[in-house]
């Protein structure tokens, strides 16, 4: 099984890994979308990446750091990103083969696994990054169906952990996707926003460390509530499952 993680935002800056090489990246049907993407990024100048980013002027260096993302060190994906869904991953503690199951989706990379060296970048899913002809196609238009072919060519169970911005650059339509509710006090359910993440890091910790492999659904089911964890079908979709927190 596969499992793909969301980027974050928030990154690890630094490194000690060689510079960017898109030889050194898994999935490498994605390299010519990557180095278009990360050509144009490199090629905006710092006050006009504020505003296509839509970032502030206190995250200036984050803007300024795009501009040199061909020299920057590098370092494993999964350590690079951070915030509530990796702190609840907690990586560091996690053994090789479980980091073998990891992938994170993103809007540079398009897909990368888990060790897969990169540097640190700003940009996100919902981005329209102006070409050098002056063009701004969304992120979906610039990944095109290269995303989705990728995840084909897995040949394993994926299971979708994205949040709905990154699907929507590449979805692998029998995908297992996972929804987390709350249980209110009149007994019905209300879709998690706040922790929604944190529970997700949780679920691909108890998923990547497990001694079974993963086929179906009903597989991924069986795994997290063998750990402890309440995962129900999705009544409305069979590759769906709930997550009651």
């Amino acid at each position: 099984m596969l499992i793909v993680l969301p980027p974050s935002e928030t990154k690890t800056p630094g490194g000690q890994g060689a510079p960017l090489d898109f030889h050194s990246l898994s999935f490498p049907t994605l390299n010519d979308a990557r180095q278009a993407i990360l050509a144009d990024l490199q090629n905006l100048d710092v006050d006009q990446a504020l505003k296509v980013l839509g970032i502030s002027e206190k995250l200036r260096a984050e803007a300024e750091a795009n501009r040199v993302l061909d020299q920057s060190p590098t370092m494993p994906a999964i350590f690079r990103y951070s915030g509530v869904l990796y702190d609840a991953l907690d990586a560091s503690t996690l053994p090789e083969k479980a980091l073998g199951r990891l992938a994170i989706g993103s809007a540079l990379f398009g897909l990368v696994h888990a060790t897969d060296p990169i540097p640190h970048y700003r940009l996100s899913g919902g981005t329209k990054l102006p070409t050098k002809t002056g063009e701004l196609p969304t992120m979906k238009a610039r990944w095109g169906t290269s995303i989705s072919e990728a995840l084909i060519d897995v040949n394993q169970l994926v299971i979708d952990l994205r949040s709905g911005t990154y699907q929507q650059l590449g979805r692998l339509k029998d995908a297992v996707t996972v929804r987390v509710e709350s249980v209110l006090e009149d007994g019905t359910r209300k879709v998690v926003s706040h922790f929604n993440k944190h529970y997700k890091g949780e679920l691909a910790r108890v998923l990547a460390q497990s001694e079974k492999e993963a086929h179906s659904a009903a597989d991924v089911m069986a795994i997290a509530q063998e750990a402890g964890l309440v995962v129900e079908y999705n009544p409305n979709h069979k590759e769906t499952l709930t997550m009651v927190v």
